[in-house]
């Protein structure tokens, strides 16, 4: 395996991780949320997530490689805290949002990251799968952003 492959397999890898975390912080909301139309986005970006994942493992695995399988524990420990905070302030819906977009915060560095050593090694076979994935990224955060000034204003 060459060098290069095995570079992308690790921002590959990494962004698995990421997906998976997202995958995981969007159900963890679509369960902490009560209002139905945000329970249903939560769970289709949950499932978009799920889909960014597979794709990047499928990448993966084209190149020789082994795909991650699992979340960070830097994922897992967020959602912990969640659950923790969430025992002690409610389950409100700024709250919930104000978690998703910090997540989406994560996702989008996570990405600006993967981007910038795809252009530094010129790992030019992955670049238009991440670029793409990147723009969903971008979307899911704009969106919960959204959503979370709204509930903020009503508040």
């Amino acid at each position: 395996m060459t060098d290069m492959n095995k570079e992308a397999i690790s921002v590959l890898n990494d962004l698995i991780e990421t997906s998976k975390d997202g995958q995981e912080g969007f159900k963890t909301c679509a369960e902490d949320i009560k209002h139905p139309e945000l329970k249903s986005l939560f769970m289709q970006r949950s499932a978009d997530c799920a889909t960014a994942a597979s794709e990047l493992q499928a990448a993966v695995r084209s190149m020789g490689g082994d795909p991650e399988t699992s979340t960070s524990v830097s994922g897992d420990l967020h959602r912990r805290w969640v659950d923790v905070k969430a025992m002690f302030t409610g389950q409100d819906e700024e709250a919930v949002l104000n978690e998703a977009e910090r997540g989406e915060d994560h996702a989008l560095k996570a990405y600006k990251e993967a981007i910038e050593k795809i252009n530094k090694h010129n790992l030019v076979g992955i670049r238009d799968l991440v670029e793409r994935q990147y723009h969903g990224v971008q979307r899911n955060h704009d969106q919960v952003k959204a959503l979370r000034n709204q509930a903020r204003a009503r508040s």
